[in-house]
């Protein structure tokens, strides 16, 4: 029987007051990040993380002195190696891309398990350079430092993923129920934002996005449903994509209609969630009079998530060859996606 590992991916974050600036300054120090060529990205890093050291840690102490992502993507990982337990000898990493645990860490870890096949996990749903791109890179590095020469498979994406859809669409069925008493509810199909310029210059990211949107949608099926995509957690003078979800929940206030966040791009609870929603966004549509805010839940462990990253894992060990001879989602413009060889519009 084959062994095989499956390496989850996520952002991190600090799991100490301590780590609040050494975080911040592995973020901003990612080219994928600043695309500034050495030696100006480490110093504009420094600046950067300095400037927002003290927000930073103001943001964690709101909830709990640190981020929960690290256990919640430990409990995916175990969820997911229960489901696949049934058809073979699996165990599942996780690897974060800017706090503990390093690829370098996990990568270890995976070469002492000695599998047969690896097969790598991102949990960003909608393909970005960066997320996704960046941390398969730092995976592959770290991988060749060791001698971890395994044959390896990567899933790029899943934004309409029918176990991720309809995850999410169950939870968001109930909540919009909650706010109907209150009026027509406007879903708010939140995910987190990137300037302009890295979209414009091919990556798929917000297209994923909308197509996310679109399956969510359909999958709901609610008669003249009110939505919006909408991005969150702008910083910096760029210009990002938008519209903004706190100009979206200002406006939901000046409609007097109530608001239900939807986050689609997340799938742990982190800062963006825990903070940026919970306090800051509902204290924001407490002042802009919107009748009633909630948001939904990430889809976290459930069942149907679970499961639905189960089948992407058994079908990716069942195609041949790599990520990159697949038929891929995004149309060719879009030369940020790294599987080129076939394409196709959805």
């Amino acid at each position: 029987m084959k062994k095989i590992a499956v390496v989850l991916f996520n952002l991190g974050g600090p799991d100490s007051p301590e780590a609040v600036k050494p975080f911040l300054l592995n973020l901003f120090n990612d080219p994928a990040i600043i695309q500034l060529p050495a030696p100006w990205r480490p110093i504009v890093a420094r600046l950067i993380a300095a400037k927002r050291e003290k927000i930073a840690a103001a943001i964690y102490t709101k909830i709990g002195g640190r981020s929960p992502i690290l256990e919640n993507t430990k409990a995916q990982a175990a969820a997911l190696k229960e489901k696949l337990a049934s058809n073979g000898e699996f165990r599942c990493f996780v690897s974060m891309r800017y706090w503990r645990p390093f690829a370098e860490e996990t990568a270890q870890a995976v070469k002492d398990f000695a599998p047969d096949e690896i097969v790598l996990l991102p949990l960003y749903p909608q393909f970005s350079t960066t997320t996704t791109a960046s941390s398969f890179k730092s995976w592959v590095e770290a991988a060749r430092s060791i001698g971890l020469d395994v044959p390896t498979k990567k899933i790029c994406c899943y934004p309409g993923d029918a176990g991720f859809i309809r995850s999410l669409a169950q939870s968001t069925r109930a909540i919009y129920e909650k706010a109907k008493p209150y009026g027509k509810p406007r879903l708010l199909f939140s995910a987190h934002g990137l300037p302009e310029k890295i979209v414009k210059n091919g990556d798929p990211y917000q297209f994923q996005c909308e197509y996310t949107v679109t399956a969510l949608v359909k999958e709901l099926s609610i008669p003249s449903l009110d939505w919006v995509l909408c991005y969150q957690s702008r910083v910096g003078p760029l210009t990002w994509i938008g519209p903004s979800t706190d100009e979206e929940i200002i406006r939901a206030g000046r409609d007097k209609v109530p608001a239900t966040i939807v986050p689609i791009g997340f799938v742990s609870e982190h800062s963006e969630t825990l903070f940026e929603i919970d306090i800051l966004y509902r204290e924001l549509a407490a002042r802009s009079g919107v009748p009633y805010f909630d948001r939904v839940a990430t889809v976290g462990t459930a069942d149907a998530f679970i499961e639905g990253l189960a089948e992407l894992v058994q079908r990716t060990l069942g195609e041949a060859g790599n990520e990159s001879s697949r038929v891929r989602l995004c149309p060719s413009g879009f030369s940020g996606c790294y599987q080129r060889k076939q394409t196709h519009a959805p």
